[in-house]
């Protein structure tokens, strides 16, 4: 068996009580071997995976001099803007949709931008109640490996 590289995105959130329940809407299931009471591990696959962390456990990450995470001006949801939008595939224009109302329903803003044309695929946004901008998009012609 060969070693597959697993990647750990780590956020900062408010709140996980509030921030779990989009994360599942995003069709991501809790890994409780990597969550704590100020931790959640968000596993999309067995190799992609989400930390969300409260805004102090985040800190301790960053360098003790850092302003990173929060700092920039409100976005819809009235949260900073953060540095990066995260994107997940899906397997059609349907599933974007769905996804995108569960995640609404979780406390999600939908569509907070306009996502330009994607030549055959099909994608829509949605912003968490933190203010990090995911894209959930169907990719036609992208087969299981990925582009």
């Amino acid at each position: 068996m060969s070693f597959a590289p697993t990647i750990f995105v780590n956020i900062p959130i408010t709140s996980l009580e509030t921030a779990l329940p989009f994360y599942k809407a995003l069709g991501m299931t809790q890994n409780m071997t990597w969550s704590s009471e100020d931790t959640a591990c968000m596993s999309l696959s067995p190799v992609i995976n989400i930390m969300l962390m409260t805004t102090p456990r985040f800190r301790t990450f960053l360098p003790p001099t850092s302003t990173s995470a929060p700092s920039t001006p409100p976005t819809t949801t009235g949260s900073p803007i953060k540095a990066a939008i995260f994107c997940i595939t899906v397997t059609s224009k349907e599933a974007v949709d769905r996804i995108l109302d569960a995640a609404e329903k979780a406390g999600g803003s939908k569509d907070p931008t306009k996502l330009p044309e994607m030549g055959g695929g099909y994608g829509r946004s949605v912003e968490d109640i933190d203010g990090h901008l995911w894209e959930v998009a169907w990719i036609g012609g992208m087969g299981e490996e990925g582009c």
